[in-house]
């Protein structure tokens, strides 16, 4: 017997946040996560030396080595969990596990080193996920326009792209906003054909 009680419940959609070494996916994660994050950062050893890219991240101390994970409630009726990545490609055995069940991704994007971001986009675009990138506005990186990232990515039109600060809650809970509505309108242009 139903009960009269209308109150739905919450759906829960799988996000990726992935992007090369450094270009803040931890950061972004922690940033909105409503949540304390699940880290797991080690630091950067010796052992890494020649193995890892340190160009242009030099300061950087740790690594995310498996994951990150984080949550947000975009309304009542939209719970977003958010798994990062790890940005060195010794890791990228662990993002087909990750991306398992996405219903789409963020890629970060560096345009201190924007070719770190090329195997994220090559990643979704293979396995049909959809995507946007958000370029990570460093304080001391040069700003392209969107036009001049876009064509240096060769993004198809469709992909969103926009610029966030990834330390920003209010930032990175607008490319989140983006990224759902990029995916509903993906699964309505699937749904017409």
């Amino acid at each position: 017997m139903a009960s009269g009680n209308s109150e739905r419940l919450a759906s829960a959609v799988k996000i990726v946040v992935a992007g090369g070494f450094g270009v803040g996916k931890t950061t972004m994660v922690g940033s909105v996560s409503e949540v304390p994050p699940l880290r797991t950062e080690e630091l950067i050893t010796e052992a890494s030396a020649g193995v890892d890219d340190l160009s242009g991240v030099e300061a950087k101390h740790t690594t995310t080595v498996a994951l990150d994970f984080g949550r947000i409630t975009i309304n009542p009726e939209l719970i977003l969990y958010l798994f990062g990545t790890p940005g060195q490609n010794r890791f990228w055995f662990m993002w087909d596990e990750l991306a398992r069940g996405a219903l789409g991704a963020v890629v970060l994007a560096d345009t201190r080193r924007l070719d770190s971001c090329f195997p994220a986009v090559d990643f979704f675009e293979r396995r049909g996920l959809p995507f946007v990138v958000a370029v990570n506005c460093f304080d001391d990186a040069y700003h392209y326009t969107d036009d001049e990232v876009r064509g240096a990515l060769d993004l198809d039109p469709h992909v969103p792209l926009l610029l966030c600060d990834a330390r920003d809650r209010e930032s990175t809970k607008t490319v989140l906003v983006t990224l759902m509505g990029h995916v509903m309108a993906q699964a309505r242009m699937a749904g017409a054909h």
